[in-house]
């Protein structure tokens, strides 16, 4: 159940670090917050709002706090495969996902390759305010459907009845980052010009009916899209090479939801923005997909619709250690043993200590932190992992 930190702060978060706190009771006193700011159970100290906050604003919305990965989510199919379909190992598979799936800093499709791809600017029907560069046109073609760095990844995973899933976390990469760091430094500029103090700068918003409110608007829900349909493009990669891996399969059925959005919604009788960043929409009939770490369990879940949480949940398990203190702290020997019978990318194993179990929260604690807020559905445990 959550702790009442104060009278528009409610925190769910599993051993919240005090400038999680801090940060958050900042979000929280913007004189349009409607309500009170909810905090998640993986929430984690991130710029202007904190990762894993759910922030309830009236006719006006801060683009930090929707974050500079905009749309960015999971993607999860459940197959017609069993864990006793599988080959002993999934080396065979990795050449495949490499292949199909590019992952790393900046990295698109080869230029010869993604022309047999379908355009996104013609998948993407929502009208987008920028208008793009040649630059920007190329960077949208060769990174859609592409996976990106940090902690996004790929994953093949069997669930409590033995069935095999394929798990995909990705956002709208770099045209998301750029649409959004443009939109920050506009808001940035407004606050300046319209002489506004905040206690961070970094909360600098933008208000309803304002040219600028309604150029961010639609870049978001453009970026939005993308990041949904570029997830979908990546699922079908992955799990058509499962599929020639062990010779047959069908996908029986696909969540694909985001973790870093804001979007129009009805709460306490109003029509409110609320902002999820590092956090998933769990309303009743909602399905989710919450991830762990490396080594450690996924979660599909069912809503159960808190109104307390403005209808949602985490999205993850939630950094407890920064990226420069995990590789400063864990060695790649302890990332190896903890995904001892998993074929992942071993011989990276010390670039890749930032993603091991110890830089995060304990999953299992912040899945019973939120049991008033999700149902879990199926319990997924990893054989497979990629990573950027």
């Amino acid at each position: 159940m959550p702790e009442r930190i104060s009278d528009k702060l409610l925190s769910w978060a599993v051993d919240p670090d005090p400038k999680v706190l801090l940060q958050a009771g900042k979000a929280s006193r913007l004189p349009f917050v409607e309500g009170h700011v909810a905090l998640m159970p993986d929430a984690h100290f991130g710029i202007g709002a904190s990762v894993g906050s759910v922030i309830p604003t009236k006719d006006a919305i801060i683009p930090a706090a929707v974050g500079v990965d905009i749309g960015c989510g999971m993607v999860a199919s459940r197959t017609s495969l069993t864990l006793m379909d599988l080959p002993d190992d999934l080396e065979a598979l990795m050449p495949l996902v490499e292949a199909r799936i590019p992952a790393g800093v900046g990295r698109g499709h080869a230029q010869d390759k993604y022309k047999s791809y379908s355009d996104p600017l013609t998948d993407i029907t929502h009208p987008h305010a920028t208008e793009f560069t040649t630059k920007q046109l190329v960077t949208i073609n060769l990174q859609y459907g592409t996976l990106g760095s940090g902690n996004h990844f790929v994953e093949v995973c069997f669930d409590e009845n033995e069935d095999i899933w394929t798990v995909l976390h990705s956002g709208s990469r770099g045209i998301g980052n750029q649409l959004a760091q443009a939109h920050i430094k506009r808001a940035r500029g407004l606050m300046k010009e319209l002489q506004v103090h905040l206690e961070d700068p970094d909360l600098a918003y933008l208000t309803q009916g304002s040219t600028e409110f309604n150029e961010y608007i639609n870049d978001m829900l453009w970026a939005q899209e993308y990041a949904l349909k570029s997830r979908a493009r990546m699922d079908a990669a992955i799990t058509r090479s499962l599929f020639e891996v062990t010779g047959h399969g069908r996908v029986l059925e696909t969540i694909n939801c985001h973790h870093n959005f804001t979007q129009r919604e009805a709460h306490g009788g109003q029509d409110l923005w609320i902002t999820r960043k590092g956090a998933i929409k769990a309303a009743v009939g909602d399905r989710g997909v919450i991830p762990g770490s490396m080594g450690t369990r996924s979660y599909i879940v069912a809503g159960l619709g808190s109104t307390a949480s403005y209808t949602s949940c985490s999205h993850g398990a939630g950094r407890r250690m920064s990226r420069t203190q995990a590789r400063r702290e864990i060695p790649a020997g302890t990332l190896t043993t903890q995904m001892a019978g998993k074929t992942w990318n071993s011989g990276r194993a010390a670039s890749l200590v930032d993603e091991a179990p110890d830089a995060y929260k304990n999953i299992e604690e912040v899945m019973a932190a939120q049991s008033d807020l999700v149902t879990v559905e199926h319990e997924l445990t990893q054989i497979f992992n990629y990573k950027g």
